[in-house]
């Protein structure tokens, strides 16, 4: 998940023009980021220059991000979790303090059983019991906690394209 969420009222598709280019743009990032604006350019049809304009528009706009997506596991990670908090209060508040735990890669405020849902990044067991025992569970507002521990990834995607 990204580092900034942009806060607030949810943006409408409409709010930033997105045309058929740059859903184009979009649709290529998202398969492969590392595509020069060069290939870009020329796989779409248009200047090198203005890709990268219409690139840096995306960014700047929160539309996109390019970032590199690693394997936990790999890193010494060996502990992935997710986890469903019930919580009293304000939900805002309590998400912002989730997502300032650098362990927190997701934070997702939804309907249903669970007010949020939290993914951690851990190294091993009882670094996932230490969080969620020194950090997680003592925010004000924390009524219940449910972990469910990765036991493999199954399947992990960030190319749902655009509409």
């Amino acid at each position: 998940m990204p580092d900034h969420v942009p806060t607030g009222k949810n943006r409408a598709v409409s709010d930033v023009a997105l045309d058929e280019i740059n859903k184009q743009i979009i649709d290529h990032l998202q398969q492969d980021g590392r595509m020069s604006y060069a290939t870009l350019a020329k796989t779409i049809g248009l200047s090198e220059a203005a890709v990268r304009q219409r690139v840096q528009r995306l960014l700047d706009n929160g539309l996109m991000q390019i970032v590199a997506v690693t394997d936990p596991l790999t890193l010494g990670f060996a502990r992935q979790a997710m986890v469903g908090l019930r919580v009293n209060g304000d939900l805002r508040e309590i998400a912002d303090k989730l997502a300032s735990i650098p362990e927190v890669d997701y934070v997702v405020i939804c309907a249903g059983r669970y007010d949020l849902l939290v993914e951690l990044v851990c190294t091993d067991d009882e670094h996932l019991l230490d969080l969620l025992n020194e950090k997680v569970r003592v925010i004000e507002g924390v009524a219940a906690v449910d972990t469910f521990m990765y036991l493999k990834l199954a399947k992990q995607t960030y190319a749902w394209g655009t509409r």
